[in-house]
């Protein structure tokens, strides 16, 4: 073969003394090929640098083996780790991701699967519950496999995997209480077309309610996921005449802040001041003092989500459920008691 010449699936069966049907299905059904045979064609594809036409496949019905994966951003930790178990497993399983970010912004993420449907995707995973009607038709209309993660409900437009964002805010709020606190402070992100927000927001409040706390107005605060942007929210309040004894932050990044604020003020947590989050991140348990959280465990959601959309592609005709992955309190030193 001359140095210049693409190599076809032809090419390929005769490097590897298979038939071009062999080489077919050790693409597109490896399951159905022994594996000395596949590491055979491996290594014939290998050599001869063979690239398959996906877009030439997918004109005749055959899988583009590509999940689209929409997150409102990678700029979290807890985005990323799930986007990278999510990815490890699809991969096992055969299929490659094309990932993209709308920014919290609906209208965005509508053009943006719009984008992912013409690139012939076999499946789509979307962050969360909340989407446009227009999002969800379009997908409805496409009869395309589609899972929705992160967050669970018992009744969902797509089938969903994820943790219940409200029982999230109900743990840590309990936690709270339990602990005797009743001047209690909210720091959350906006909750606007953001439903993992607005759910923990919702089951907080719910447990406040019910343990007869009110939080006055200055003390709902609101900062976008920065650590820069929640310690200088945090600070006005520190540093007003009036503070709480405990802070629940909506999320772990909003709680660094929170904990960089109330160091600059010379206040000891949990001492003089309580603080919490949600999430669990990576590094959270290893801070000083150590983040009390409620983990939500984006591994195990990244990995079910991922299993959930393959096994909608691969099985069109099985019946999906949703799947709730259970959160969990991480009590540690940012409220122990004094």
């Amino acid at each position: 073969m001359k140095a210049n010449k693409k190599a076809d699936i032809v090419a390929v069966a005769r490097a590897a003394r298979v038939s071009a049907s062999t080489v077919s299905r050790c693409f597109n059904h490896p399951e159905m090929v022994n594996p000395a045979t596949r590491k055979k064609v491996d290594n014939a594809v290998r050599r001869l640098g063979y690239i398959r036409n996906r877009a030439a496949q997918t004109i005749h019905g055959i899988r583009s083996g590509t999940v689209g994966l929409v997150v409102p951003t990678i700029d979290q930790a807890i985005f990323s780790e799930v986007i990278q178990a999510f990815t490890e497993t699809t991969d096992a399983e055969g299929f490659t991701i094309l990932v993209g970010t709308h920014g919290y912004d609906l209208d965005r993420e509508y053009a943006l699967v719009r984008k992912l449907l013409e690139h012939r995707v076999d499946g789509l995973a979307l962050v969360g519950l909340d989407h446009s009607d227009e999002t969800y038709s379009l997908i409805e209309r496409q009869e395309i496999p589609a899972t929705l993660f992160w967050n669970y409900a018992t009744q969902s437009r797509l089938p969903c995997v994820g943790a219940d964002n409200v029982e999230a805010g109900r743990t840590i709020a309990r936690h709270l209480v339990e602990l005797g606190h009743r001047e209690i402070a909210l720091l959350f992100p906006p909750v606007k077309d953001n439903d993992r927000a607005s759910d923990r927001f919702v089951g907080v409040k719910e447990v406040l309610i019910g343990a007869g706390i009110k939080v006055p107005k200055p003390w709902a605060l609101e900062s976008f996921y920065s650590i820069t942007e929640a310690k200088r929210v945090a600070l006005a309040l520190f540093n007003s005449n009036c503070r709480p004894t405990a802070v629940i932050c909506g999320n772990d990044v909003l709680a660094w802040g929170a904990l960089n604020a109330a160091r600059a003020c010379g206040l000891k947590v949990p001492g003089d001041m309580a603080i919490s989050g949600i999430g669990d991140f990576k590094g959270s348990k290893d801070m000083e003092p150590a983040l009390t959280t409620v983990r939500v465990p984006a591994r195990q959601i990244g990995h079910a989500a991922a299993m959930q959309i393959v096994t909608a592609i691969t099985q069109p005709n099985l019946v999906l459920e949703n799947q709730n992955i259970s959160v969990e309190l991480m009590a540690r030193a940012t409220t122990a008691r004094g």
